[in-house]
């Protein structure tokens, strides 16, 4: 099972991923883009986002086949958001590489948590446009998702919740 899980910035997607990783004793895939940028010495570009994006296809390509359950903090969704949002334009391959890698949930993550700032974090104000936004492209693909709100231990239980519901029987 691919389970990816989205929003907007301080939401709690890697906190989460990891807790459910744990829980479901899958593979926790960490959210790339943070570490990439983190360790730039200069703004990001274009071509920065699409070396994230391709790092990202070939974790899904690499963890998928390793573990029963894999926990993705953040997925192609948020990086295609990304691109438009601040580039205007998607690589040419984007879409297709997209619809080759099928996920089975996605977990959309409410910003209903207080922001942390922390370098690396970008528009505070426009989390709810960024949350809507996400909504909209995974309705626009036809991908099942439930919405996670709640603070601390509620949320994972949202989380958790939302997985058996849309699974019925897994086996922990």
């Amino acid at each position: 099972m691919k389970i990816v899980l989205t929003g907007p910035e301080c939401v709690g997607k890697s906190t989460l991923s990891g807790q459910l990783a744990h829980i479901y004793k899958g593979d926790h895939v960490k959210e790339f883009a943070r570490e990439y940028v983190e360790n730039l010495k200069r703004p990001y570009r274009y071509n920065d986002v699409v070396a994230i994006a391709k790092q990202q296809l070939k974790e899904y390509d690499d963890r998928t086949d390793r573990a029963r359950y894999c926990f993705f903090d953040t997925y192609l969704i948020v990086t295609k958001v990304w691109f438009m949002q601040v580039f205007n334009k998607l690589p040419g391959w984007f879409e297709e590489e997209l619809a080759k890698r099928p996920v089975d949930f996605y977990l959309l993550l409410k910003n209903d948590i207080t922001w942390q700032p922390d370098g690396v974090r970008e528009n505070k104000d426009k989390r709810t446009f960024l949350f809507n936004l996400y909504k909209t492209e995974l309705e626009r693909y036809g991908y099942a998702y439930k919405i996670i709100e709640g603070k601390g231990e509620k949320r994972l239980t949202n989380a958790f919740e939302a997985i058996e519901e849309r699974f019925k029987k897994i086996i922990i």
